[in-house]
């Protein structure tokens, strides 16, 4: 499905990097890591631009404040990590793309950004700038030969949000039976299948689109 693609994982330590990599890698792609948090502009620009794909990988542990508590540090903190890096990555890798005439920017966002979540104002509002931003850059690359689309995930099993002790909670499997018609997580290497198709030359008609990947957790 990847043959030949050379693909550049970000924050490939956290959230869906390790999954993304091994999945990519058996696919046929060439990978690329980036290690580090993306929150400075040199950050970005050491990353290189010789690729096919990126896979925007941005993740923080989720503050859990409720909105009259929120403080405006929290706001800039959360939108500095999850939300700034986006424009300076299509700024920096995009112009190759378009000069090779082809390209996918892909974000593994988050599905909180669709449905209402108590306590979680901060992070929600920083995903749903996530899904703005691809909507509306989207629309701009497409006739330049750059794709550039979203997953906003939930429920997907990852170290970042759902780490062993959350999920052996007995609580949170109580959660799952009643918040998630799937009644399971969606497993981490389903959600990296599905990244995959979308950076690879079967998707190249999908512009600017949002992928709820949640086991049906929006639609509840």
């Amino acid at each position: 499905m990847l043959n030949g693609k050379r693909v550049l994982i970000t924050q490939a330590s956290e959230f869906m990097g390790p999954t993304l990599a091994e999945i990519f890698a058996q696919l046929g792609a060439e990978v690329v890591l980036s290690e580090g948090p993306l929150v400075s502009q040199d950050a970005i620009t050491d990353l290189p631009v010789d690729i096919d794909a990126v896979v925007a990988n941005l993740a923080i542990p989720a503050p859990r404040s409720s909105v009259l508590e929120s403080s405006a540090d929290e706001w800039r903190e959360v939108f500095a990590a999850l939300v700034d890096p986006l424009p300076r990555l299509v700024q920096h890798l995009a112009p190759a793309m378009i000069s090779r005439g082809h390209g996918k920017i892909l974000v593994m966002g988050s599905a909180s950004a669709l449905r209402g979540m108590k306590n979680a104002s901060t992070y929600s509002a920083a995903r749903g700038a996530q899904i703005s931003f691809v909507q509306a850059a989207g629309v701009e690359l497409a006739r330049k030969g750059v794709q550039l689309n979203i997953i906003a995930q939930n429920f997907v099993d990852n170290p970042t949000y759902f780490p062993p002790d959350v999920q052996a909670n007995p609580k949170f499997k109580q959660r799952l039976d009643n918040e998630v018609p799937l009644g399971r997580l969606v497993a981490a290497d389903e959600d990296a299948q599905f990244a995959a198709f979308l950076c690879s030359d079967a998707a190249n008609h999908f512009v600017g689109q949002v992928f709820p990947v949640c086991g049906g957790w929006v639609q509840r």
